[in-house]
């Protein structure tokens, strides 16, 4: 009885923890990029401009919900539930620190990816679902871009799985006691995190919604809530992804001094500054070049990764 309370607790501390942080990286995000580009950000709502998100969910939330006459409208209505209830689910295997893990599965890296996976589906059957041009041609490219990237994902965390023995998350991270698994396995982590900002189409890799090119992509003709869940989902994806690749790579909780769970969401935290900062630092390439590198340069080293990690571990055996 106390184990299962003590899961739906860690449940209930994983969904609401990472709603909240999704909210506050709106504000994060603009102040980092007004930082970054020598500018002010958001600051005239409430002080140092910490309501401006409260204004824009209360905008959300009173703003027409409205569905086009020519979309599907089953489909279109269900679509952003998709990606958000995904992306919510990834975190149940996230181990935060020894003790508040919400699921132990022994296949949870296995799950994680099964999850990023079904968040395609969102996006293809809203873009599809529509009705319309752009809407489309977003969730095309989005199909090629997120399968592509996807693969390259699952191949960088071969090695990490070869040296811990194990998909179990929690095996993972104790695995790294004595050596975090960022300096065994460098280009696996590089590959990662690549992968995981193209998943999530973070600036630069942004192609679905290129605004420039396909006006809002996929979610052009959603407004109001329906909206906000995509907005949301982007912004959990990239705490996922964080807290995934310090999970993986760079030890989870394990640290000196502070209590497990502060390391964990320092190191979360790092990497989300550098997924936001991307998007000030990095122009977005075309699709043609994004796919290219992704099938010319990343697949063969993460085989070569592959390759001379299979090879070490056989060795020390």
């Amino acid at each position: 009885m106390y184990s299962v309370l003590w899961s739906l607790l860690s449940i209930i501390i994983a969904m609401f923890g990472s709603l909240t942080v999704a909210a506050g990286l709106i504000m994060v995000e603009r102040r980092l990029l007004g930082i970054w580009t020598r500018r002010y950000g958001p600051n005239r709502a409430g002080p140092f401009g910490l309501l401006q998100v409260a204004a824009d969910m209360i905008k959300i939330f009173f703003k027409e919900d409205w569905v086009p006459p020519f979309a599907d409208r089953t489909v279109f209505v269900m679509s952003p539930a998709v990606i958000f209830m995904t992306v919510l689910m990834s975190f149940m295997v996230v181990p935060l620190s020894p003790f508040v893990v919400s699921s132990r599965l022994n296949v949870g890296l296995l799950f994680f990816l099964a999850m990023s996976s079904l968040g395609v589906y969102s996006i293809v059957l809203g873009g599809w679902a529509s009705g319309s041009k752009y809407p489309l041609l977003g969730s095309i490219r989005s199909i090629t871009q997120m399968l592509s990237y996807e693969a390259f994902m699952g191949l960088s965390v071969v090695g990490v799985v070869l040296f811990a023995g194990s998909f179990n998350l929690v095996d993972i991270v104790k695995a790294q006691k004595g050596l975090w698994f960022v300096i065994p396995q460098l280009p696996a982590f590089i590959i990662f995190l690549i992968g995981g900002v193209a998943v999530i189409h973070r600036l630069p890799f942004d192609l679905p919604e290129a605004e420039s090119e396909l006006v809002d992509g996929y979610h052009t003709e959603y407004s109001g809530m329906k909206f906000g869940l995509f907005f949301v989902g982007e912004y959990l994806g990239i705490v996922l992804i964080s807290a995934m690749t310090v999970t993986l790579f760079l030890g989870g909780w394990l640290g000196p001094g502070l209590p497990p769970i502060i390391w964990f969401l320092l190191k979360t935290a790092a990497c989300i500054v550098l997924i936001i900062l991307l998007r000030a630092s990095l122009p977005r390439p075309r699709i043609d070049q994004l796919l290219t590198f992704g099938w010319k340069v990343l697949l063969p080293l993460a085989l070569v990764n592959i390759l001379v990690t299979g090879a070490i571990y056989i060795a020390i055996q």
